[in-house]
């Protein structure tokens, strides 16, 4: 394919996986592309997501990880098909970058860090030829079709061959994505930007916010749908952390219709409630309350203030067991989108084509989380966007080749 496109060029559009994979893609079949990005350097969303350790992706069963997409799963397949898991972990491993499998099945770089990988794919990027226009803001077409930026106080006019779009959605809009580029589409080809994996809001006590804010919940279930297994933090405004993202979305959505929702939590996931009415069996004596549930159930006091929070100070051992395993948690908002870890919402795939190419802009391709899909966190997010890229850009590559036939 690369004789059948020689001399054509690519802009792509945005400087995060998406667009650099795209660009990749391009490059190395011998189109010269050049990425344009608002920002003064490329991937600083990428280098964000490394200070957790760079979660490329996820080990299990593919099944299961594409059941992670949700509603869009089914659109996603064909995509996460051609560049799966295994594909995207040797792609890291083919810049140096050593990877291993953590024990909850995420897949991580060795170094734990995105800095590594981002400055050895710069290197091969620039080998392939790749050309970078940083401070260039997207601005639309112009009257005849020319890619429009804004760069240095002057309008730069550019006519590629083919266009690759990945813009990001609007989450830490400092660090790249601002979710601008909806205004610059039809209103019917966008649905509207939503934070995703973001905090929740929970009318705390006064004194439990006070004690327990930053504080880790560890080893807890939460229910709201479906079921997440993890760790969750205590903040001042509510309640985070990665169990809590894997059960976002049908947060955010049952707050849209009814302005709460109340999702349950399961302290001691891998106890049965019988075997906790069994361990409450040892008399109490004068101990007190917090000593007593400390010793026989081994509660944490943050555990303890929280079956407080939610059912009175006063505990009965009783009923505690069912408590324990069905604690009710209420929250009433989900935290603004420019403090949310990534966006719902986007480029609807029915604006798209199979090949991820506006159909009513032939020539111009999407990719990454400016498109309509979410998943939680634990690797699924960085995969679809270096998955869509690789798509958008042997979409571009396929729409050039049969051009030229």
């Amino acid at each position: 394919m690369a004789d059948d496109v020689a001399q054509r060029t690519a802009a792509v559009i945005g400087g995060g996986p998406a667009g650099l994979m795209a660009a990749e893609i391009l490059s190395a079949a011998g189109v010269a592309v050049t990425v344009y990005d608002r920002m003064p350097s490329v991937g600083r969303k990428f280098l964000m997501a490394g200070r957790g350790g760079l979660n490329l992706t996820h080990s299990e069963d593919f099944d299961h990880f594409v059941a992670r997409y949700g509603v869009e799963a089914d659109t996603l397949r064909p995509v996460l098909e051609a560049f799966p898991p295994a594909a995207l972990t040797a792609w890291a491993e083919g810049l140096g970058q050593a990877t291993f499998v953590g024990s909850s099945g995420r897949v991580f770089p060795k170094t734990m860090k995105a800095s590594p990988l981002l400055r050895a794919w710069l290197v091969r990027l620039r080998e392939q030829g790749v050309q970078f226009r940083v401070r260039h803001d997207w601005q639309g077409w112009s009257d005849d079709g020319a890619l429009r930026f804004a760069a240095a106080g002057e309008t730069v006019l550019v006519r590629p061959d083919v266009t690759v779009l990945a813009l990001g959605g609007a989450s830490w809009p400092k660090l790249g994505g601002d979710g601008a580029w909806t205004a610059l589409l039809p209103s019917d080809a966008v649905a509207p930007l939503r934070p995703a994996n973001a905090g929740f809001t929970v009318a705390w006590s006064e004194v439990f916010r006070d004690r327990f804010a930053g504080q880790p919940l560890k080893n807890a279930a939460f229910r709201f749908v479906r079921r997440a297994r993890g760790e969750a933090t205590i903040t001042r405004y509510g309640i985070e952390g990665g169990a809590i993202y894997a059960i976002s979305a049908a947060l955010r959505q049952t707050i849209a219709t009814h302005g709460l929702a109340t999702l349950s939590i399961d302290l001691r996931p891998g106890i049965t409630e019988d075997a906790l009415t069994q361990n409450l069996q040892k008399p109490r004596g004068t101990e007190s309350m917090t000593n007593y549930l400390r010793k026989a159930l081994g509660l944490s006091p943050l555990e303890i203030n929280l079956l407080r929070e939610a059912f009175g100070v006063t505990l009965d051992p009783a009923t505690l067991p069912h408590r324990i395993k069905h604690l009710p948690l209420t929250v009433t908002g989900i935290q603004p989108l420019e403090r949310a870890i990534s966006t719902a919402g986007g480029l609807r795939f029915d604006a798209l084509d199979a090949h991820l190419m506006l159909r009513n802009w032939p020539g111009t391709f999407a990719a990454g989380e400016m498109l309509d899909w979410e998943a939680p966190t634990g690797g699924y997010l960085l995969q679809a966007s270096f998955a869509t890229g690789v798509a958008a850009a042997k979409g571009a590559l396929a729409w050039l080749a049969a051009k030229d036939t």
